[in-house]
């Protein structure tokens, strides 16, 4: 049997202080990751007056520009002849007044003051184990472009910032990144064919980068969500969404994963992410990163970059949707994150072939009066199954908890002395 010291604690990590180092001219960049544009017949709070001068390179510039912003279809149409202004799909009584914590506070980009919906825990996100048959490129961008839209989202200062999003209910409920929305006033999301709605919020975390928006809409398509914990370095990958603004909305592109569980240190929260080559730009932001089935598999979120005269290309970051998935739960549940669910033993990474031929997980550690140490679960005891599935690996029986809520009951099969048992085991959330 294989004797490996490497484990996995099954209980969720404190975040640690620092976990990468870099470079100081080479950062994480995530300050806002959206260009901020004027809204329609409005100018920026102290800007001074517009004066056009008689330019000839200006006016080809704008010619082309202006050609490009047709072609772009009814989006671009919708933001220039001002969204901001002539849209409401939510009357006022369809959202929650919230006059203390109905806002969200950042001390860098100020209130969210977006109008909230109640939450709700009939609705959550879900994600397949399972997949289809690998898809072309152009299948691929059929699929989940429909699903990925514009976030607008306008500023106490007349301005706007531009993002992207994703649409995980048929009748409009979107995920996208928190930075995308923070110190908003209002929010609109526009589809691919070019409708408009108004947003509501459900809930936001800054230090996870996750939000949940809401439209009053049916029939939406719904993108398909993927294991991202089935991803391997080397796996290609593709993104889409709105790099530099609307005028280039629904762009592809394409990459690889170039790391998985990437720890990166920003702002002095530690995030678990997927790093990928594909290019990501300002406006990708809350777009989605896709698999090669099609699947949404993780939230397009940041990228490196440099202060100085270093180059750097090629490293962008996502949030893996396996991993928080129960998060984002949370935020349409709760309108905030409450903590991962626990089991309270700590797992081999490397699993032990039994004399019958079948693999199990090596406990090494139990945390005293944890869930599992309730269930009679002991150090040294090998499980085999996680309600009813093989334990073949580690990242198993993180599957199989994440599927589970707290209170909810996880059956774990185990082996002890060379006679088997049964646990039942009450999950419940973290308390880190």
């Amino acid at each position: 049997m294989d004797q490996s010291n490497e484990t996995l604690d099954l209980q969720p990590a404190a975040p640690q202080e620092v976990v990468l180092r870099y470079e100081a001219s080479v950062t994480p960049i995530v300050e806002r990751y959206v260009q901020p544009t004027p809204l329609p017949g409005r100018r920026r709070a102290g800007a001074p007056p517009v004066r056009r001068k008689k330019r000839r390179g200006l006016t080809i510039f704008l010619v082309c520009m202006l050609v490009l912003a047709v072609l772009s279809g009814a989006v671009t149409a919708l933001w220039y002849n001002g969204v901001f202004d002539r849209y409401d799909s939510y009357g006022d009584d369809r959202f929650e007044h919230r006059d203390d914590p109905g806002y969200y506070e950042s001390d860098s980009h100020g209130e969210t003051t977006i109008k909230r919906l109640p939450n709700t825990d009939q609705v959550k996100l879900r994600y397949n184990e399972g997949h289809g048959e690998v898809l072309t490129i152009q299948e691929i961008y059929q699929k989940v472009n429909p699903s990925t839209v514009t976030v607008l989202t306008g500023m106490d200062d007349g301005s706007a910032m531009v993002g992207t999003g994703v649409i995980f209910t048929a009748d409009g409920y979107v995920l996208t990144n928190a930075h995308v929305i923070a110190g908003g006033s209002e929010c609109y999301v526009v589809l691919d064919t070019g409708e408009d709605y108004r947003a509501r919020l459900l809930g936001l975390d800054e230090e996870k980068d996750l939000a949940v928006i809401k439209i009053d809409a049916s029939g939406l398509p719904a993108a398909e969500f993927g294991d991202s914990d089935a991803l391997s370095v080397g796996d290609p990958v593709y993104a889409i969404g709105n790099p530099l603004g609307v005028e280039l909305r629904g762009t592809l592109t394409d990459g690889i994963v170039s790391a998985i569980n990437r720890d990166v240190a920003v702002d002095g929260v530690t995030m678990t992410l997927i790093q990928t080559n594909a290019a990501l730009n300002n406006g990708n932001s809350g777009g989605p990163l896709i698999n090669v089935y099609g699947q949404v598999v993780g939230i397009n979120t940041m990228k490196m970059g440099s202060s100085s005269t270093t180059s750097v290309e090629g490293l962008g970051f996502a949030i893996p949707i396996s991993s928080t998935a129960y998060m984002i739960n949370d935020l349409i549940a709760y309108g905030e994150i409450r903590g991962e669910v626990m089991i309270g033993i700590s797992v081999q990474t490397t699993p032990v072939t039994l004399d019958s031929g079948e693999t199990a997980l090596r406990v090494v550690e139990v945390t005293p009066g944890s869930p599992g140490d309730e269930a009679g679960i002991q150090k040294e005891d090998l499980l085999l199954t996680a309600d009813g599935e093989t334990l073949t690996k580690s990242t198993d029986l993180l599957r199989v908890r994440r599927r589970h809520e707290a209170g909810e009951t996880l059956t774990l099969t185990y082996e002890r002395g060379g006679k088997r048992y049964t646990a039942e085991v009450v999950l419940r959330e973290s308390d880190t």
